[in-house]
């Protein structure tokens, strides 16, 4: 597949927009069944309620989620991710998004605390998957398996498959956090139908990054995470640095303020 070596770059004021989304913008791509993923700078919560921009955020995010959808290829976990084209941009095949967040949790924190009473920081006797549907205008309400199959969105092999894929990218991140000093809390996926020919599989779609895990140091218990937006901490920038300086993505000499963070080639 030639194209994935030598993509036809199109300046972005050229390009065809195809969605834009809180936190990223997906554009045509280079080739039939292709898209170019853009990541912005905006940092939102609480359904976009809460919006400010940080300079320098999507670049941390390209990179971060280059780095964990890599690996995921590498061990065979289908993804949409074919390669990163610059600093914001990704090459990403083209899928058809399954209306839900697939959201892993490990350790009591967010909603789930509220919902059931349990303290923040205890660790949930297992790993447990819930679904929300995606809707900004209901607040992506929680859903059970039967709504989404009554309302198919999606079919019980799919629901099987997803739920699978969300335990293999679970081990995964958790024991990657876990060897730079970082624990997994949770984290949110999306997953998207991708069709080759006649056959479709599901795989891992979106972004993995700090803006959809929530990630704990260690030692200290410091929000390394988009927390840090939603309740006024501050720092954002600076905990997204920190992460992609222990995964090896960020020069250990390199500038800490906005204006533009070091990033390994």
């Amino acid at each position: 597949m030639d194209f994935i070596n030598r993509p036809r770059y199109i300046p972005m004021n050229r390009r065809r927009r195809i969605y834009e989304g809180k936190a990223k913008i997906l554009y045509e791509g280079p080739e039939p069944g292709t898209l170019i993923q853009h990541f912005k700078d905006d940092a939102t919560a609480f359904n976009a309620k809460k919006h400010e921009i940080i300079d320098g955020k999507g670049v941390l995010n390209n990179r971060i989620s280059e780095y964990v959808f890599t690996h995921l290829n590498n061990m065979g976990i289908p993804t949409h991710f074919i390669k990163r084209l610059n600093m914001r941009e990704q090459l990403i095949r083209e899928v058809e998004i399954i209306p839900l967040e697939v959201v892993v949790r490990n350790v009591a924190a967010g909603s789930l605390s509220s919902r059931l009473g349990i303290e923040e920081g205890t660790q949930l006797p297992r790993s447990i998957i819930e679904f929300y549907f995606k809707n900004d205008a209901l607040n992506d309400p929680m859903v059970s398996e039967e709504h989404i199959t009554a309302f198919g969105w999606a079919t019980p092999q799919e629901i099987d498959d997803i739920m699978a894929l969300a335990i293999r990218v679970n081990d995964f991140l958790a024991g990657l956090f876990l060897g730079v000093g970082i624990k997994l809390v949770d984290f949110k996926m999306e997953c998207g139908r991708l069709w080759e020919g006649d056959l479709m599989r599901i795989v891992v779609a979106d972004e993995i990054s700090p803006d959809n895990c929530r990630l704990w140091d260690l030692s200290t218990g410091d929000r390394l995470d988009k927390d840090r937006f939603r309740k006024d901490m501050g720092g954002l920038l600076e905990s997204y640095q920190e992460v992609a300086r222990r995964l090896g993505i960020l020069n250990e000499e390199g500038p800490t303020r906005p204006g533009g963070p070091t990033l390994v080639k």
